[in-house]
């Protein structure tokens, strides 16, 4: 087990990551798609964001805490749908949800999961979780899952409609990491340069389970071939605001749509009573050519801010980056490849070392800007590129 004190922010999770992965496993992890241009400009947007300091207010007393959907958080955060969770570490969608337990934040489960959503929900911590939603092309089998996650108890559903169109992940092919797995001289090398992930991950599975990791909350047809699991998952392309007025009409708890980049789509979901909306790139994966997220969220703001809960996600690596998506109207933020480096390079404390970094670097933000609540944030603490001074 690596020494997670010594882990002082992301970028260090991340390279324990990249230590005990494989190549072809850690890279589905980290990149976008194509070229990585939307993964960097993501990143390259939130940094480009400046925060506008005020002094001499006592900062003795900070919190982080604040309300989500009406209900208490211990920071505005919230653990993504991360779908290679249970492949990197042995149930690591448990080890997610207790580390999101600890630290009072929801977790989302994603339709990829290894592991049971009942499973989760009785060995999670008793924290709050929310079901990510991916549409098959069997539609049937997606809304079983709906109907699965309300008898289970999860208090949201996130509905993701920015994938119903292939990712476009060429490096994934280079790597072998695709259904069937391609096997070859170095996918063998990788593979075995990486015992502590082979053994403590895939050994374990075996061991416990007798198999490699299935998708257990998905209802796909018994003894499907690699290759016709990998058709079952092709994403539903036919999706509409029909079918969204189809899952609202079937889902009595929050309902959240996640993948909106334009503030007349947020509109529309409003009008077809969501709860809230996730503005987000899929981590740069969905599209190489998509906008940052922060760049779209003030004006998802003004839309909607005022009539249904605002997410953004994609590219938050730092506390400050929290403080400028809350600045700039958002409710909160979701985290993904931040946690999934800590659970995979050390399962549960390693999630929990990255929700640490992150509240650790929020609190020490709120001081250099002289905020003792995060309820006191407004539009005037963050500088946007066009309104540096010259």
């Amino acid at each position: 087990m690596p020494n997670l004190a010594e882990a002082y922010n992301i970028e260090d999770l991340r390279l324990l990551a990249k230590k005990r992965l494989t190549k072809g496993l850690f890279d589905f992890c980290d990149r976008g798609s194509e070229d990585d241009v939307a993964l960097r400009h993501n990143r390259h947007a939130l940094e480009r964001i400046k925060l506008r300091s005020r002094v001499l207010n006592d900062t003795s007393e900070r919190h982080t805490k604040s309300t989500l959907f009406g209900k208490p958080v211990d920071m505005p955060v919230v653990i993504g749908p991360t779908g290679p969770a249970g492949f990197v570490w042995y149930r690591g969608e448990t080890a997610l949800a207790q580390a999101a337990a600890k630290a009072g934040i929801p977790f989302t489960v994603a339709s990829t999961a290894n592991t049971p959503m009942e499973q989760i929900v009785e060995q999670g911590g008793g924290g709050r979780l929310w079901y990510h939603l991916y549409v098959w092309r069997d539609m049937e089998a997606s809304l079983k899952a709906v109907a699965r996650a309300e008898a289970a108890g999860f208090e949201a559903l996130v509905l993701t409609v920015d994938s119903t169109i292939p990712y476009n992940r060429e490096f994934d092919y280079r790597n072998g990491t695709t259904m069937p797995v391609r096997i070859n001289p170095r996918t063998i090398k990788d593979l075995a340069t990486h015992p502590r992930w082979l053994f403590g991950t895939v050994g374990r599975y075996l061991m416990s389970d007798g198999h490699l990791p299935r998708y257990v909350n998905i209802d796909m047809p018994e003894g499907l071939s690699s290759t016709g699991v990998r058709d079952f998952l092709f994403k539903n392309d036919t999706l509409d605001w029909e079918f969204l007025k189809r899952i609202r009409d079937m889902w009595p708890r929050t309902l959240i749509v996640k993948g909106v980049l334009h503030a007349d789509d947020a509109v529309k979901c409003a009008e077809h009573g969501v709860d809230g909306v996730v503005i987000s790139n899929h981590g740069g994966i969905a599209s190489d050519a998509a906008l940052a997220p922060i760049d779209v969220l003030p004006s998802v703001v003004r839309a909607v801010g005022d009539r249904m809960t605002v997410i953004v996600d994609s590219g938050f690596r730092r506390g400050s980056d929290i403080l400028k998506g809350l600045a700039l109207g958002a409710d909160a933020v979701i985290v993904g490849r931040a946690t999934l480096y800590g659970v995979s390079a050390a399962g549960e404390p390693g999630a929990t070392r990255a929700l640490e970094i992150l509240q650790t670097e929020l609190r020490r933000t709120m001081g250099v800007l002289a905020l003792t609540d995060l309820a006191d944030i407004t539009r005037d603490y963050v500088v946007l590129p066009h309104e540096l001074p010259l």
